[in-house]
């Protein structure tokens, strides 16, 4: 039975909402990411794994029967969600990105050669490019890519020149991750038709906020990701037309996808086990299905109302803010805003929002290609869920509002003489709380001495990083001091903690040093994101190459 939209009954069912993040009430804006898992999904697997844990389809006791009854009635749900013709034509996988793989390795090396084409669009995830990519590779076909018109919409124009009868797979999201465009997939299936070509959907975003019907799409497969609509992760689904799986190779090979093995020869299960190798993610399973039916049991069409109203209040802020500025999006989207600041780096102003408890995304998004075309390096994204509220809205905003308003707290000029670590480490610590030690340490990029215009290049780029970093270094008489520059002030002024501590020091002393010691000292460890942790990791790991090549 289906639910009335009460949003604080929603909010009552996801656990994690009721937290805190850094000492504030939790707002998750990072829902195209990954959702919140409400307490049913999250029963059910503690139910399976402290009731019922057993092996699927294998064994004739009790616990078996039960896993497997639960993990098939899983299968069912799915097919009701997205209306497939069969259950076994649903597929489990790890997720979109393997479901794609599948299809790439399977369906297109068997089918796919020299000379054919493979049509992608330049707003996609890179998990529906680069098995395509691959696929090209190995096969001799030809990859293109369909435009996009100055709103970020699908050129449709240069769809149909591009599409012809050598097109033999079109791989298209049905919403994109960046942009939040809803892509017209049922026309773009419809024209693939006209040349006989097989249609892929990326349904990871759209599948949490749109209905889905495979029968009537006419789509040939259509793939999504559990942890994206409330599931679990690692557990994901590959629909495909039951004609075209049933004439696929199998992908991976081992047990359940077997009748019978001999040293002369194996013959291979029935759909859907030819393509479940192994034993399953069995908890995962139960886990999505258990989401399907709260799902289910929810107005779908409130739920999207709601998002549509959270969208609004969004763009009506952003409105207000001059020097913010909107990632270009067509009037056909999900609930998802990106954006840049003029002044501030995506990643700087997400640091400093999560210092206030609110979770958004910064970066490419795994779209590096369409930010090329964008000529942005990544933007700030807020995208949300039916759970979120208007008044999470208006508190993001707020808080983006005093963020531009505060300048850094520490404004010292350009200067080329490095501070001391200990004078560093003394001037961090007087901070009170790390909303105000971000603040310093961004500040800190403003002395960070000027970097060599002739070093901006690949050779000195630091990958690994989730902004761009270059790091170069001069050696006088076994001295070595080094040069850090960044596109993201929170990193520079990081830098300048590690030149600090590096420079002036001999190959041989940097590579006996303890900078662990002073992150451990300053909290860095305990309060960097895990992406920062990262980018700050392989900054210091490349210094330590530097070092040990210098010392040899």
């Amino acid at each position: 039975m289906t639910k009335s939209f009460t949003i604080s009954d929603i909010r009552h069912a996801f656990p994690i909402l009721q937290e805190s993040a850094n000492e504030h009430p939790l707002i998750y804006f990072d829902n195209a990411a990954t959702t919140q898992k409400p307490a049913s999904v999250i029963n059910a697997i503690d139910t399976y794994y402290s009731k019922q844990n057993a092996n699927v389809h294998r064994a004739s006791h009790h616990l078996s029967a039960i896993a497997t009854q639960r993990f098939e009635h899983a299968r069912a749900t799915i097919q009701s969600l997205i209306n497939a013709a069969h259950s076994h034509e649903i597929i489990w996988t790890k997720g979109t990105t393997e479901s794609i793989n599948l299809i790439a390795q399977s369906y297109g090396r068997s089918n796919l050669s020299a000379g054919d084409e493979i049509l992608i669009s330049l707003m996609e995830h890179h998990a529906n490019i680069v098995p395509w990519q691959m696929l090209a590779e190995q096969t001799g076909a030809i990859l293109k890519v369909i435009p996009l018109t100055l709103d970020n919409q699908l050129d449709l124009t240069e769809f149909d020149r591009l599409l012809s009868s050598n097109t033999k797979i079109v791989s298209i999201c049905h919403v994109s991750n960046s942009l939040g465009t809803i892509n017209p997939i049922k026309e773009i299936i419809e024209k693939a038709k006209t040349v006989n070509a097989v249609t892929v959907i990326d349904g990871a975003q759209a599948i949490a906020h749109l209905p889905v019907d495979v029968q009537a799409l006419d789509c040939d497969f259509y793939c999504f990701s559990g942890h994206k609509m409330f599931g679990p992760t690692g557990i994901g689904v590959l629909y495909g037309k039951e004609s075209l799986l049933n004439a696929m190779p199998p992908w991976q090979c081992g047990g359940e996808m077997i009748q019978r093995v001999s040293f002369s020869g194996t013959t291979f299960s029935h759909l859907p086990f030819k393509f479940e190798a192994g034993t399953p993610n069995i908890a995962g399973v139960i886990g999505l299905g258990a989401a399907v039916e709260f799902l289910q049991q929810l107005d779908r069409e409130a739920c999207r109302h709601h998002e549509e109203k959270l969208l609004a209040a969004a763009q009506q802020r952003a409105a207000n803010l001059p020097s913010l500025e909107l990632v270009a999006q067509s009037t056909n989207i999900i609930g998802l805003l990106a954006f840049n600041i003029r002044g501030y780096h995506a990643s700087d102003v997400g640091t400093l929002l999560d210092q206030q408890g609110i979770a958004v995304r910064t970066g490419h998004h795994c779209t590096m290609p369409l930010m090329d075309h964008l000529n942005i390096d990544g933007s700030l994204r807020i995208s949300f869920a039916f759970y979120n509220t208007i008044e999470e809205v208006h508190r993001c905003f707020d808080c983006l509002e005093k963020i531009l308003a505060a300048p850094p707290s520490h404004t010292t000029t350009v200067t080329p003489v490095l501070p001391s670590i200990d004078e560093l480490t003394v001037r961090l610590l007087a901070s009170q709380g790390w909303e105000s030690r971000y603040r310093v340490i961004m500040g800190l990029a403003k002395e960070l001495p000027p970097y060599p215009e002739n070093n901006r290049d690949d050779n000195h780029l630091v990958m690994g990083c989730d902004v761009t970093v270059w790091l170069s270094h001069q050696n006088r008489n076994g001295i070595l001091s080094f040069s850090i520059d960044s596109n993201a002030r929170i990193v520079k002024g990081l830098a300048m903690i590690l030149l600090s501590y590096y420079n002036g020091k001999q190959a041989s002393e940097i590579l006996g040093s303890d900078i662990q010691g002073i992150f451990k000292k300053l909290g860095l460890n305990k309060h960097l994101s895990p992406s920062r942790t990262n980018g700050l990791r392989a900054i210091n790991q490349k210094i330590l190459k530097i070092a040990e090549t210098e010392s040899g």
